[in-house]
């Protein structure tokens, strides 16, 4: 056998997978980049597909947030997200593919939400500028994103099904890690975590704080964010928790953003 040509590291002749190799670097804290950003997701079936009435109230209240909190707003997709997976899958589409289309139509809620936020320096990024944030939060930009993570045709595929399973929710939680941010505020157009679907069922309890494991365990018909983030959280080495709050009531993204009891958090 030809000798393996190497280069002098600690990683030498390592195969990247021996699980001891993994823990050895266990507990090694990454560089926080953005340690006191928030990342705002606006979910599109949640909030940016009511229209004027819930979006611009909402606008309004996180530009006036913009002289107290440094934020990276993201933006999901919603019904045209619904629609073009119905489609997708009705075709055959492969979930890289359904994950590719889904992705233009949640950038076409960033580009829309960044207008109008462009009072208060809204600034429409690609997912591939992230690591300009730095210089455009001192520049005085607010800068919004989409949320769809840029797996595209590479997406992940799904336990069952073809719904690529990393969609706006993930997106906004990955961005929020890698740029170690101070946390991550989904807004939606319901309370929290409920244990049941409260629009189906009105006498489902709101759960105000729960750990990633304790979620796992009730393993739950239905959740008000992505399934796969749970397991996102549990892994992270930056945010160690998330916060559900309803965009639709005005003054709720302030007290997220302020640190004060509303919503769900949802804790490793």
């Amino acid at each position: 056998m030809a000798k393996r040509h190497e280069v002098q590291n600690r990683l030498q002749g390592e195969t990247l997978v021996r699980k001891g190799l993994m823990k050895s670097h266990d507990g090694v804290q990454p560089l926080r980049l953005i340690p006191d950003l928030q990342v705002v997701k606006i979910g599109g079936h949640g909030t940016i597909d009511f229209g004027r009435e819930v979006v611009l109230p909402l606008m309004e209240e996180i530009g006036e947030q913009v002289s107290e909190h440094k934020m990276l707003v993201v933006t999901g997709g919603g019904v045209r997200v619904r629609h073009i997976l119905d489609v997708g899958i009705d075709l055959g589409m492969p979930t890289g593919v359904l994950a590719q289309l889904a992705s233009k139509i949640s950038e076409q809620n960033a580009e829309m939400v960044a207008l109008l936020l462009s009072k208060w320096g809204g600034t429409h990024i690609d997912s591939g500028e992230i690591l300009d944030l730095p210089m455009l939060l001192k520049l005085g930009f607010l800068p919004v994103t989409h949320g769809t993570p840029p797996y595209g045709l590479f997406e992940h595929p799904p336990e069952c099904g073809l719904i690529p399973p990393h969609r706006t929710d993930t997106g906004a939680f990955l961005m929020a890690e890698v740029l170690g941010a101070k946390s991550c505020i989904l807004v939606k157009n319901v309370d929290g975590l409920f244990t049941e679907n409260p629009m189906l069922n009105p006498r489902a309890d709101l759960i105000e704080d729960i750990t990633v494991g304790e979620l796992l365990s009730m393993d739950m018909e239905d959740l008000v964010m992505e399934r796969k983030l749970l397991y996102l959280l549990r892994d992270a080495n930056n945010l160690k928790e998330l916060r559900i709050v309803n965009g639709h009531k005005r003054g709720n993204v302030a007290k997220a953003l302020r640190g004060e009891k509303v919503g769900t958090i949802i804790r490793v």
